[in-house]
């Protein structure tokens, strides 16, 4: 029986699988891409800061980053432009209709919700995720938030404002009829012609959290 025994351990290769390595490294992998994700969102941002005007060392201290480090971004996209002139300002009126923005006030509705009922409300597992990176905006996780922050608002009707509500009935219109563009592509700086699709959504979701607290 031991010589059984021994054969049996000495047949089993010491060396993992490619089905156990996938599964080992999918939350490293998921971390790796959520810090690129998050230094290239903070990389669009600086451009975004710069046209409002605000200055380098002012950019730098708000992102942690050195002034050196600022002014290459900086320098770059100015470059890519071909001209000095900084970025026109992006519009930050709530009230505007393409995806990506609606995707980030739908993610602020949702943080405020779980944060205003933490221990039951059905989206806070969602909230978390999208918050470390974990979660990504694509058609099908969009209808899971709106179907979880649907839920949260029929089960906690009672301790959420109205304007949450109001909020959400706004959102889901935008994204079941959005925008149809027939024309010629905005133009750059317009609502929809300014800012990638993750800092238009970083941009809303502050502002609508923002909104419900009172504070914009």
């Amino acid at each position: 029986m031991a010589g059984e025994e021994n054969m049996h351990r000495h047949r089993t290769p010491e060396r993992l699988t490619e089905d156990q390595a996938r599964r080992m490294l999918a939350t490293m992998n998921d971390v790796i891409r959520a810090g690129e994700e998050m230094r290239k969102l903070r990389a669009e941002m600086i451009k975004v800061f710069a046209g409002y005007g605000w200055t380098q060392e002012k950019i730098a201290r708000l992102t942690d980053m050195s002034q050196p480090a600022v002014s290459k971004q900086v320098t770059k996209y100015r470059t890519e432009r071909g001209t000095d002139d900084p970025e026109p300002p992006m519009r930050l009126a709530l009230a505007q209709y393409d995806t990506p923005w609606l995707e980030g006030r739908l993610w602020g509705l949702a943080e405020e919700i779980a944060e205003s009922c933490y221990e039951t409300a059905r989206c806070t597992r969602f909230v978390n995720a999208a918050a470390r990176g974990r979660k990504r905006f694509t058609p099908r996780t969009v209808d899971e938030l709106r179907r979880l922050v649907e839920e949260d608002l029929t089960h906690h009707q009672a301790q959420l404002p109205a304007a949450y509500r109001a909020a959400y009935d706004e959102i889901s219109r935008g994204l079941d009829d959005p925008p149809k563009v027939t024309g010629p592509a905005p133009a750059e700086g317009s609502p929809q012609g300014s800012g990638s699709a993750s800092v238009r959504r970083a941009l809303a979701h502050r502002l609508q959290c923002d909104r419900l607290r009172g504070e914009a």
